[in-house]
């Protein structure tokens, strides 16, 4: 039940902070931004103390452990890859564009008959 009403007061400081940028019409847009920002923060705050808010953070940080580990390919590896993606693309887009053509010509110029 604590959980949940960690979750709720989080929900309402985000809530403050964008009626808070409503609110502040008349200020300089900075103080608006400002305002949201600390009811984000706020929130964040509030729902990292709970059980799932802890959970998250944990998953997070697991997750920027696994994508230390990955292998990413080389500039030499990513150019090659997206020349051959980009080379396909363009056999493709040239097939499409012959057979529209071919289709075309068969139909309109030998079963309809017009020019």
């Amino acid at each position: 039940m604590a959980d949940k009403l960690k979750f709720a007061l989080a929900l309402a400081l985000v809530a403050a902070g964008v009626v808070g940028f409503y609110l502040l019409g008349e200020q300089p847009l900075v103080l608006r931004v400002l305002a949201v920002l600390a009811g984000v923060g706020a929130g964040v705050g509030v729902a990292a103390l709970s059980e799932p808010g802890r959970r998250f953070i944990d998953f997070a940080r697991e997750a920027v452990v696994e994508t230390k580990k990955v292998v990413w390919p080389s500039r030499k590896e990513t150019v090659q890859t997206t020349g051959i993606v980009f080379a396909f693309v363009v056999v493709i887009a040239i097939f499409l564009w012959l057979t529209d053509k071919s289709l075309e010509w068969v139909l309109y110029d030998l079963v309809l008959g017009w020019k």
